[in-house]
């Protein structure tokens, strides 16, 4: 008996704030969405370990094109710190490396917490997807092979101690993008002497977009029949940027690419453009009272 054919993938555009569980990873998170939306294309906003959970926007559709500026956003966690003990990994699901007495005092962990706060250098942990060669780090990592990596640098806008007790700190992190808060866990464990490593972390915001507004998976898995509820619009990953309002004949011409005539009063800025009738028809740069597209609704591209 031949197996039942899979309805043909639909065109879906929008964005879901998923609220990632822990234990999956973010492309399987992805991919049972997608499955719910029998969606064509997808991707998401920067990739949360498995063992984190939290906010992972979701990309279906022509909202893939505009996926970039969340990438680029800063972002908030809170992770949960184990000190006095080192992992292979950075985090629990590495081997241990050592173990410390962590006997460390409330203002020891905020002085440490203060020496990172600003722009500092963190060197990629090995067990990251960063790719050397083609190959994802963790894939040498896995064969035993370390390779240099290159500090980069990177923007810790706050740390809040939210709690400790003995050798357990939980944190509040605002920070740049391309942040491992693995490597910032493991730092602080070094200032204190006795080593740390990370054992939980949940991504609370990623620019303007805040846990809060999210859904669990679960939630949409239970309702696959109301999952559309979720669906955000495309553009409201841009709605921060100033918005222009095209007449007719102009949205034409920039919905094929070309640059036109723009007095909004803006500034030099990134915007959202809009046809008369409000359809968004894609984002551009605003110099100079001309619109330079950027990326184009619908365009093939």
């Amino acid at each position: 008996m031949n197996a039942p054919r899979r309805a043909p993938r639909r065109k879906v555009d929008g964005v879901i704030l998923l609220d990632k569980p822990s234990g999956i990873s973010s492309n399987a998170a992805l991919q049972r969405v997608r499955r719910l939306f029998n969606a064509a294309k997808g991707g998401h906003t920067g990739t949360l370990d498995p063992l984190a959970s939290g906010l992972l926007p979701l990309c279906l559709g022509e909202a893939t094109k505009f996926s970039q500026t969340l990438l680029d956003a800063d972002k908030s966690y809170e992770a949960k710190l184990r000190l006095g003990v080192r992992t292979t990994t950075g985090d629990a699901e590495g081997e241990v490396l050592e173990i410390r007495p962590a006997e460390i005092e409330t203002d020891e962990v905020l002085a440490a917490c203060t020496r990172f706060v600003g722009e500092i250098e963190q060197i990629p942990p090995m067990y990251s997807a960063l790719k050397v060669a083609g190959r994802p780090l963790y894939d040498y990592a896995r064969d035993g092979v370390t390779l240099e990596r290159k500090p980069r640098r990177v923007h810790i806008r706050r740390i809040e101690l939210l709690g400790f007790d003995r050798d357990t700190a939980r944190l509040s992190v605002d920070c740049s993008k391309g942040t491992y808060i693995r490597v910032l866990a493991e730092d602080i464990g070094a200032v204190l002497g006795c080593g740390a490593h990370l054992v939980a972390l949940r991504r609370t915001r990623i620019g303007r977009f805040h846990i809060d507004e999210s859904v669990e998976l679960s939630q949409i898995e239970a309702n696959p029949d109301c999952a559309s509820r979720w669906l955000l619009p495309v553009d409201h990953l841009l709605a921060d940027w100033p918005s222009v309002l095209l007449d007719e004949s102009a949205a034409g011409r920039f919905a094929h690419g070309q640059t036109v005539p723009a007095s909004a009063g803006i500034g030099d800025v990134p915007v959202r453009v809009y046809g008369p009738s409000g359809r968004f028809v894609g984002a551009a740069d605003h110099v100079g009272g001309v619109l330079h597209p950027r990326r184009l609704l619908g365009s093939g591209e």
